[in-house]
């Protein structure tokens, strides 16, 4: 059940940002020939990255797209301090299939510039397993989720001058639950009071600010098919009540239009490479604890119209952005999996069985044994999906015989293929046995060319509910049960005060048959992030309901997650710089 590759020792590895500023990019004209771009779809930012012009590219390609790829989803154990390279194995994966013949394609979400300074770091892979021009893609790239900002803080202040200016709609300021956003985490800013100084200033109320990447329109712009669909899914948005209570839109504010001007571009999904040279779309970055995790739908419909092979990622693990993935992203994209790939480290493993963070370098297989609970979770939870798992353990240096032996007797006991990875060292040559796994499961064959049989598995599993859980048309609070049951093991929900006061108001608009995407910490499958491994019997606390109409699902805020992160006693920022030639240092 299991494959397993050389532990070479990785201490002497120079910085990921070290190792992309060594590689020489292909031209990205290159690259889109690659992939079945031509050119007059092609829409360059500098020579490195570009954007793709998607109805140009129907209009010269075909539409539907000319292939159906393989949709593949690489997704994790729950994340830990020590940390767990779900992103950097995906661009290995892909590289080692493209090495073995395949054309293949990545789509990733773009990183936010919060945990780039803040503490988790960038979102470009890492070692020899990553996407360039890696400093550019994790700071501004080519301003998407700039785009998205000027678009939500441009509804916050049409809101507020529609109150200054006599308010036509008889919006009620207390009721407003429009946020500014911006791409800092700055705990400051979560909760404010705008409009003071007088008349001249506005109406005073209390406001607050969300991350770029929790933002509706960010999700909105995940989600829509096309500028149409934007335009209509931003009318839709819910930006509070007036004073009879009744919900105010975007589109009753004259909003829509201007809102779908400033994200004409951004709506364009995002084209670069890894560091082997295999195409990728980074498009879209809603975070998958606070929001839902994954990249555009316009980017992964595009790849796989273009690729035979197509990875793509959602956030942190299988209980938080792979049950978003299944029961919105494919929900709405009418979208089938092949496979998916769970990524697991030995030193995260022992972390949830007990080992404080500076122990994690020892060998411990008991602790080890203990925090498999939470990897067999993650496990059978993509079961649920309808998809078959594969555990891609990537190795480190301190990972001891005993520890990786301990690994292949669970993959065994378990019947889960497990194969073990070192990307992160060797790139694609780190991932190829990984690879002949997947594509064996995913029923991907050495002659790509077989279209017509693909099609037939697609229509065959592509049955509706396919890959998801439950039906939404149960309402929310089945839809809430469901999830905390199935997926974190809980056995209840508790609604708090304000929550079933949100359950009354979505019922009253009909929106109470809306999917639900749960906001919850990362760190556990409950939402006590110290309680780790797998606990059972539970209750899922939900503290508020919010409708996110544009986007199409209710937001479930649960423990005490918040939707604008801090910062940490030692920022990432404080260890970024540049030198006279603008070379920059410190990112990782």
């Amino acid at each position: 059940m299991t494959t397993s590759v050389a532990n070479n020792a990785l201490d002497t590895q120079p910085s990921d940002v070290a190792i992309a500023q060594a590689h020489t990019p292909e031209p990205i004209t290159t690259i889109a020939e690659r992939a079945g771009i031509p050119e007059e779809a092609l829409i360059p930012y500098g020579h490195t990255k570009a954007k793709i012009d998607v109805p140009r590219l129907k209009e010269l390609k075909g539409s539907p797209a000319q292939r159906e790829g393989r949709l593949i989803l690489v997704t994790a154990m729950s994340p830990t301090p020590a940390g767990e390279g779900k992103s950097t194995v995906l661009i290995g994966l892909a590289d080692a299939m493209r090495q073995a013949g395949h054309r293949t394609m990545v789509t990733l979400r773009e990183p936010s510039q919060g945990p780039v300074m803040g503490i988790k770091g960038g979102a470009a892979g890492g070692g020899y397993s990553q996407i360039v021009p890696m400093e550019d893609i994790n700071l501004h790239f080519t301003g998407d989720l700039h785009a998205i900002a000027a678009a939500t803080n441009t509804l916050a202040a049409l809101v507020d001058n529609h109150i200054h200016q006599g308010n036509a709609l008889d919006i009620d300021p207390r009721r407003i639950s429009w946020r500014r956003c911006l791409d800092v985490n700055d705990r400051s800013l979560r909760n404010i009071i705008t409009g003071l100084g007088g008349p001249a200033q506005g109406s005073p109320r209390e406001a607050g600010f969300d991350i770029t990447a929790a933002s509706e329109i960010m999700a909105i712009l995940c989600l829509a098919t096309d500028l149409e669909d934007l335009k209509a899914r931003i009318s839709r948005i819910v930006i509070g009540q007036n004073y009879n209570l009744e919900p105010v839109t975007a589109g009753e504010i004259g909003a829509a239009g201007a809102l779908t001007a400033l994200l004409r571009d951004a709506i364009n999904p995002n084209l670069v490479q890894t560091l082997g040279g295999t195409p990728a779309l980074v498009h879209g970055g809603p975070f998958a604890n606070i929001a839902h995790g994954c990249n555009s739908l316009i980017a992964t419909r595009t790849a796989l119209g273009l690729a035979d092979v197509v990875l793509t990622e959602a956030g942190f693990g299988s209980d938080l952005g792979a049950e978003k993935f299944f029961d919105i992203k494919t929900r709405a994209g009418a979208l089938d999996v092949a496979a998916a790939v769970v990524v697991a480290t030995i030193r995260s493993l022992k972390f949830n069985g007990g080992v404080v963070r500076a122990e994690l370098q020892k060998s411990n297989v008991e602790a080890l044994q203990a925090g498999l609970v939470n990897l067999e979770r993650h496990t059978s939870n993509i079961r649920k999906f309808g998809v078959e798992p594969i555990v891609a353990l990537n190795l480190f240096s301190s990972d001891s015989d005993e520890e990786r032996e301990a690994m292949r007797t669970w993959a065994h006991d378990h019947d889960v293929r497990m194969v073990e990875t070192q990307v992160w060292a060797h790139g694609g040559k780190g991932a190829i046995e990984l690879a002949e796994v997947v594509l064996e499961v995913a029923g991907i064959g050495g002659a790509m060319d077989e279209v017509a049989s693909k099609k037939e598995v697609s229509q065959k599993t592509k049955a509706q509910g396919e890959h998801t859980i439950y039906d939404p048309s149960h309402g929310t609070v089945s839809t809430l049960r469901t999830i905390a049951r199935e997926i974190y093991g809980a056995s209840d929900v508790e609604l708090s005060l304000q929550a079933r006061k949100d359950l009354a108001y979505l019922k009253a608009n009909g929106w109470d048959q809306l999917p639900v995407c749960v906001s919850k910490t990362q760190y556990s499958f409950s939402d006590d992030h110290t309680a780790l491994g797998a606990p059972e019997g539970h209750t899922l606390h939900v503290r508020q309901l919010i409708p996110r109409t544009g986007a199409g699902f209710v937001v479930a805020l649960t423990g005490d997650v918040m939707t604008l992160p801090g910062l940490p006693k030692a920022p990432a920022a404080q260890g970024i710089d540049v030198d006279v030639e603008g070379v920059i240092s410190g990112l990782f």
